[in-house]
């Protein structure tokens, strides 16, 4: 169990928490939500040891492990390989290895009645159950699976980190978490540098994680299939709900319409308070109830409503109309040194096309946008614009264009000289830059402040065939939705990459799938894509598992028996060591909840409380015993657990 009690977090005298508390259970799966600005990484950080907080208390239990994955600046070491980077995580099970040799070496010499050699034998077991339960037994199927999960190819394995980007180093960071496989896994936008594969891949991993599972993600499909419970921030206080996004979101949602009640019936009190006051201010025969009515106002405890919670909405002008025909590619030829990306694709966009364009990463679906964009050359064949087509394109890359000597606003007014500074100030509200916030240079942005500024501004530029290259990463819930609402109602064309389902879902009709020289389309949104991806999944599994059935192999009896009989002794020295630490486990709850149930017992008297010594003492004995009792539980399922395993593999 993991307790927060009481945490607070100052900035430059203002609280970013103030008294936050709660408790997380072995094996939860929490979503953490909030605003831009609200806490959520800083929050993590707390949990994971890395910030200091101005006061209150986290407690755990000491076997308690935590891992965290940060949104950025991951560093692996640049001599090793992708693998060895992966096997690092392990690095002090080769040690524990050798404590198992020299212990056994040492039983050679001791009598086996003695106590020393019984003793030593404990440690051998203890040290073996370590072993097991670190998982190196498996390490390298380990490694390969969540490598191959997260993206990467067998070839990729012996490269050096230095030949990967920052996305892919992130992959690797959270690749060495998921086979550390920490008690409590906390992950921050951990789907930002995952293409839809990987991302499915890791969604069915989370769902069977044992331990639990803190995640910040703006992936509201993601949230609604990994998490069952949310803790939401909001002006320094965290609000719990006990399920996904979507029931955080209802929930949400009523709580804000009680508020909004509830301020509008404390405005109008304190409106008529005031009028009374203003009223009878000079009134002798009424000052003591104008007294009154002032100090009332003075202690009111004032209702307040977020600015940001207000709708905030704009649409994209009316775009001149196109050809039937947007853009054509033919017999295209795309190359990096000696890898060929593309050979002879044709394809073809018409006027009206809303398409998400997918894939695993590295399979060329950034490099086709840029090169329908203009910006990309090719090696050979024709990129055909239609009639009156007008281009506007985004990728995270544009933000290092920014002019770093303009503020936000004059970034917005270069765009569109033209536009009145209301609608200039809305759009940039929409992407979180709100009052002062618009005369901030762009020098003192961060690279995700940057990426809405650009977003942003290339919003501000007349065109009838839009192009994104994942275009919310860096924004919130409520600019995601703004920006997808005015894409539902925008009337041109659009191209868009991005693994994010839930935006792209209520506004695409066509899906461009980009695999290693190929590409599919399908008429429909990602779901329909995701379904005609699983269909195609089971087809190629019934296949491969056709043949192998046509290939049968028969054992003789005695052959059967003899590996029965090996597989069972394998078993029963995986169980031993566990048992012996369960059985005691298993004493020791026998025994607490016995002592819990005398000590109910004695407190449901009815004389108990007259000795407040007595309560005291008792007391105190029963919370620690709970707690010890919590602790004892979770080390007991994760034995038990690490047991079935070993029963379904033998099984």
């Amino acid at each position: 169990m993991l307790q927060l009690d009481n945490i607070s977090l100052t900035f430059g005298g203002d609280y970013l928490f103030d008294n936050i508390s709660t408790v997380i259970n072995p094996g939860e799966r929490i979503g953490l939500v909030g605003p831009n600005g609200a806490g959520k990484s800083t929050l993590l950080r707390i949990i994971a040891g890395e910030l200091e907080i101005s006061s209150g208390d986290i407690t755990m239990s000491k076997s308690a492990t935590v891992g965290y994955l940060p949104q950025d600046g991951v560093d692996p070491d640049p001599e090793l390989t992708v693998y060895e980077e992966m096997e690092k995580t392990f690095e002090g099970i080769r040690e524990l290895e050798q404590q198992v040799q020299q212990e056994r070496e040492k039983l050679a010499s001791l009598e086996e009645d003695s106590a020393q050699y019984q003793k030593t034998m404990e440690r051998v077991g203890s040290l073996q159950s370590r072993i097991e339960h670190s998982g190196a037994y498996s390490l390298e199927s380990d490694i390969e699976k969540i490598l191959m999960g997260l993206g990467f190819t067998p070839d990729d394995f012996h490269r050096p980190t230095t030949e990967f980007s920052g996305g892919w180093l992130m992959r690797i960071a959270l690749g060495k978490l998921l086979l550390r496989k920490p008690m409590y896994l906390l992950l921050d936008e951990p789907t930002n540098h995952l293409d839809i594969e990987s991302l499915r891949w890791i969604e069915q991993f989370l769902q069977n994680y044992e331990g639990a599972v803190i995640v910040v993600s703006h992936d509201k499909a993601f949230l609604n299939k990994i998490t069952k419970r949310t803790l939401a921030l909001e002006h320094g206080d965290l609000l719990d709900y006990s399920g996904n996004y979507d029931y955080y979101e209802e929930k949400h949602a009523e709580r804000k319409e009680h508020l909004r009640k509830a301020y509008e019936n404390q405005q109008q009190e304190i409106k008529e308070i005031q009028e009374f006051i203003d009223k009878f201010r000079y009134n002798a025969s009424k000052a003591a109830q104008v007294q009154s009515r002032i100090k009332k106002l003075e202690k009111m405890d004032k209702i307040e409503i977020d600015e940001r919670e207000q709708e905030i909405s704009f649409e994209f002008p009316p775009p001149e109309r196109s050809g039937a025909v947007v853009m054509e590619l033919e017999n295209i030829r795309k190359q990096y040194d000696n890898n060929v990306v593309f050979e002879d694709l044709s394809y073809s966009i018409d006027r009206g096309d809303k398409i998400a364009v997918l894939g695993p990463n590295g399979a060329g679906k950034s490099t086709m946008i840029r090169m329908i964009a203009g910006i990309e050359d090719i090696d050979r064949g024709q990129r055909e614009p239609g009639h009156n087509v007008t281009t506007s394109y985004f990728a995270q890359h544009q933000a290092d264009e920014l002019n770093l000597d303009h503020t936000v606003f004059e970034t917005m007014r270069e765009a569109a000289p033209m536009a009145k500074e209301t609608r200039l100030r809305t759009i940039l509200g929409c992407f979180l830059f709100q009052g002062d916030d618009v005369f901030k240079k762009v020098s003192v942005l961060s690279g995700g402040e940057k990426s809405r500024l650009a977003l942003a501004r290339m919003l501000m530029q007349p065109a009838n065939f839009l192009i994104f290259d994942e275009p919310t990463n860096h924004l919130d819930m409520q600019s995601k939705n703004i920006l997808q609402q005015a894409l539902k109602q925008y009337e041109g064309s659009f191209m868009i990459v991005s693994h994010d389902r839930d935006f792209l879902d209520p506004i695409v009709n066509k899906v461009l799938e980009v695999r290693p020289n190929e590409t599919n389309t399908f008429l429909g949104n990602v779901s329909y894509y995701l379904e005609k991806v699983r269909e195609r999944e089971d087809e190629q599994k019934e296949s491969a598992s056709n043949e192998n059935s046509s290939q049968d192999k028969t054992l003789s009896r005695k052959e059967e028996r003899r590996l029965e009989a090996q597989k069972r002794q394998q078993k029963y020295e995986k169980l031993k060591p566990l048992k012996k630490q369960i059985d005691p486990l298993e004493e020791d709850i026998e025994l607490m909840e016995a002592r819990k149930e005398e000590i109910e017992e004695l407190m449901a008297e009815s004389d108990f409380y007259d000795d407040q010594e007595q309560v005291k003492e008792i007391s105190v004995e029963y919370e620690k015993l709970k707690a010890e009792l919590v602790e004892t539980y979770a080390k007991w399922e994760e034995l038990a657990t690490e047991m079935s395993k070993i029963e379904e593999e033998f099984s």
